[in-house]
């Protein structure tokens, strides 16, 4: 009974320690300053660092072909020559000059842009700079270039600030908390309660740094594309869209992405940052700027 005790106890320790360990890397890591901004960027968890940007990329430069062969097998994926591919095409070509500001692998990566016929309402980034839309976004919300470009550069900076690839490392260090807390818990009697518990949490934690990263990515995605040209404005108008549709959304803390209210209001305060480097883009004065949509 003592030798069992024992183990017992030295499996509890081992947990903590793995609990430990786990908390230490998913906690924030020291976050470089951004020099020219004077700004210090939002601090990243330690858990970016079990994966290696090389294979994430690798990883989606995989996905994102299967994703477009399965589109092309059902005739879904949009010619060369079609209208909206184009403009698309076009919008990237001004916005990705800028993303090598808050990536400096971004202007290695190999761009692509396709366009997928579906009802969806998405687009999005994958690591390496793999773009797609869904035709149901532009049909159905009838998106204007600056409400595209708002779009494109939201999804474009989850891939500069490498979200994809940090969430892929806090859920390497969950899977492995759940499977000790789950393994205590069978030697102490306990079944598996331990791993449900720890499981919980862990999604509870992974849906809060998401939805900050949804506030990073819009911060991110509106100056980029201010930088290229397109009017920030776009950004609000392009939620009061998403709000309309968006009929029966979750609660805000079960969602992975701020409620659209939260979110609008949150790009409206941005707009005295971002609009003057629309005016300067644009060459013109901010007394000068016309009114959004003009």
């Amino acid at each position: 009974m003592i030798a069992l005790n024992s183990l017992h106890h030295w499996l509890a320790s081992c947990l903590v320690g793995a609990c430990l360990f786990g908390l230490a890397v998913l906690g924030p890591a020291h976050a470089q300053s951004l020099a020219d901004a004077g700004e210090q960027p939002p601090p990243k968890s330690k858990a970016i660092n079990l994966v290696s940007a090389e294979e994430i990329e690798r990883s989606a430069q995989g996905q994102y072909q299967k994703l477009l062969q399965q589109a092309d097998a059902k005739n879904a994926l949009a010619a060369p020559d079609n209208p909206q591919l184009k403009r698309l095409h076009r919008i990237a070509e001004r916005i990705i000059p800028h993303a090598a500001k808050f990536n400096v692998r971004a202007p290695q990566w190999r761009w692509e842009v396709n366009l997928i016929g579906s009802t969806q309402i998405n687009a999005f980034c994958m690591p390496g700079g793999k773009i797609a839309f869904y035709s149901g976004i532009l049909q159905k919300l009838k998106l204007s270039d600056d409400e595209v470009a708002m779009v494109m550069g939201h999804e474009i900076a989850h891939a500069l600030q490498e979200h994809g690839r940090e969430r892929v490392g806090k859920a390497r260090v969950a899977q492995a908390l759940t499977l000790g807390a789950s393994v205590l818990s069978h030697v102490m009697g306990y079944g598996d309660l331990g791993g449900q518990v720890v499981s919980g949490g862990s999604q509870l934690a992974l849906l809060k740094f998401s939805r900050e990263d949804e506030t990073e990515a819009d911060r991110i995605g509106m100056e980029i594309a201010a930088r290229a040209g397109y009017d920030p404005r776009g950004a609000s108008v392009l939620w009061q869209k998403m709000s309309a549709t968006g009929k029966g959304e979750p609660p805000q803390w079960f969602s992975t992405h701020p409620s659209h209210d939260t979110r609008i209001r949150e790009i409206e305060a941005l707009l005295p940052q971002m609009l003057p480097l629309y005016a300067h883009a644009r060459g013109l004065s901010m007394e000068s700027l016309p009114g959004y949509g003009r």
